[in-house]
């Protein structure tokens, strides 16, 4: 297969399709908009799975896992969270096959084996959860529950795209319980603060934190908190949520505890997540017309040895050297990659591990070896230089903060530049469709004019940014009072 990519100037999104199914992250599977999550691609997804949950268990949060099945009377108990969700649901009927007496050697649904109850696949856990919480909570001593769960949903979407949308994908979601508003709320903006902390330190992903509008919330939430990234070709991506859900889903399950003045009162709530949809931020944010760019946080191996040789003897000499290179980086905590197939010629090799993203590339020769010196190349700039053996652990440490730095910074200016202050309705549509990007205006804070807005444009109200500082201006579409300047985008 080439490994020639479509321009991203010529078709973003045919880019972003090749990309990943080239570079080996996933693909389409023969289920209907579900996908196979490659191993190079799930390497990658462990690294960030690894870094949340040990940020998550910083913050005194601890791992359990909860059913794929939801009973229909329990999905339908917190009626704004069935509602927000009804259209997207799988569901359950029947548990049995039989053959089937009109098409030989086929089976069909048993139609004496129907579900008393109908089950729902989870497409989020807030009932399974809420009704599993009712057991566990009696006193304000039992509080507060701080549970994440890693898991895989299902919401069936009709049209999908690899790790962005599709019917099944894989999260984790925080679900906590506890004694007060004020602690709840303060739960809710820590996670959204946790997940900028890791978009921003661990992805190199600037992201823009604030608070959803009444219309684009969480089914159920009473407020949601977010990140929010933008992608090379000026489209809004939500990389994070977390919800306030005050007391509904206590008050749907009747999850209530005494309090510390002996009186029962219904617990207060939060949900949190972030899906595989990061995968997407990640190519989108960096990569480039040659492939993935991967930051050295997150690459499955930060560095990789390319032998270049003629012969066996040449190749064995390289390779004692190039495990005593690993070794010695392995001390330093940078992964490593010997790359000895001899299936492959070094070219292949090279376009190979620049196509995946791989930081740092090694290439060691006969000559190299006589000079005490490597050729090295880095994935971000395509630079290359010669570096002294003898200065090569010291010089990839430091490179790989570099990088790590340069990515973020890189894609902060590109956001920084591609947010544009509008006044006036037809420079709103002029800037949507020219320059794209984040559109900071002023909105009247109704629902109408929102979805006004988002019919003649397409552009969503991304988020209410935590910053936004108060000032007076007019609607940029109905004229009407301003206090507040919001971020609009069209969005993935």
């Amino acid at each position: 297969m080439s490994k020639n990519l479509t321009s991203r100037a010529e078709d973003y999104s045919k880019w972003y399709n090749e990309l990943v199914v080239k570079a080996d992250l996933a693909e389409n599977s023969a289920v209907r908009g579900c996908m196979v999550i490659k191993p190079y691609g799930f390497a990658i997804w462990e690294k960030m799975q690894a870094e949340l949950d040990r940020m998550f268990k910083e913050t005194g949060h601890q791992n359990a896992y909860f059913p794929l099945f939801v009973p229909k009377s329990l999905f339908e108990a917190e009626e704004k969270n069935a509602e927000g969700f009804a259209k997207e649901c799988a569901v359950v009927t029947h548990y049995r096959l039989q053959n089937d007496p009109d098409n030989e050697g086929k089976l069909r649904v048993d139609p004496e084996a129907r579900l008393e109850e109908e089950l729902i696949v989870r497409p989020t856990s807030e009932a399974i959860i809420w009704n599993t919480y009712k057991g566990w909570i009696q006193s304000y001593r039992d509080l507060p529950i701080l549970i994440n769960q890693w898991a895989n949903v299902v919401r069936w979407e009709m049209r999908t795209r690899l790790f962005l949308r599709t019917a099944e994908f894989l999260w984790q979601e925080g679900h906590t319980a506890h004694a007060t508003k004020k602690e709840a709320l303060v739960e809710a903006e820590l996670m959204n603060n946790v997940y900028a902390e890791f978009a921003e330190n661990f992805m190199a992903i600037p992201v823009i934190k604030g608070v959803k509008t009444e219309s684009e919330r969480f089914a159920g939430a009473e407020e949601t908190y977010c990140i929010e990234a933008l992608m090379q070709d000026g489209k809004a991506l939500q990389a994070g949520t977390s919800h306030f859900l005050g007391q509904n889903f206590a008050k749907a399950f009747d999850v209530k505890f005494t309090n510390n003045e002996g009186k029962l009162d219904h617990v207060w709530a939060t949900s949190w997540g972030v899906s595989t949809r990061l995968m997407g931020a990640l190519i989108m944010t960096h990569s480039d017309d040659k492939g993935l760019v991967l930051p050295p946080n997150l690459a499955p191996f930060q560095v990789v040895i390319v032998p270049i040789y003629r012969n066996d003897e040449q190749l064995d000499t390289i390779t004692e050297k190039a495990n005593g290179i690993i070794k010695e980086l392995k001390t330093l905590g940078v992964t490593c990659k010997f790359d000895s197939r001899t299936t492959h010629r070094p070219g292949a090799k090279f376009a190979q591990h620049e196509l995946q993203g791989v930081p740092l590339r090694i290439a060691i020769g006969p000559k190299d070896l006589e000079n005490q010196t490597v050729e090295l190349a880095r994935r971000d700039t395509l630079s290359k230089e010669i570096v002294s053996m003898s200065e090569l652990s010291s010089t990839i440490s430091s490179l790989l903060v570099v990088i790590q730095d340069e990515l973020f910074n890189k894609a902060l200016n590109f956001r920084d530049t591609h947010i544009t202050e509008v006044d006036d309705f037809e420079t709103f549509k002029d800037v949507l469709e020219s320059k794209t990007g984040f559109i900071s205006a002023h909105w009247d804070g109704t629902a109408e004019t929102e979805q006004k807005i988002k019919e003649l444009t397409k552009a969503t109200i991304r988020c209410i940014p935590t910053d936004a500082e108060t000032t007076d201006g007019v609607c940029v579409y109905s004229g009407k009072p301003s206090t507040k300047r919001v971020l609009f985008a069209k969005a993935y």
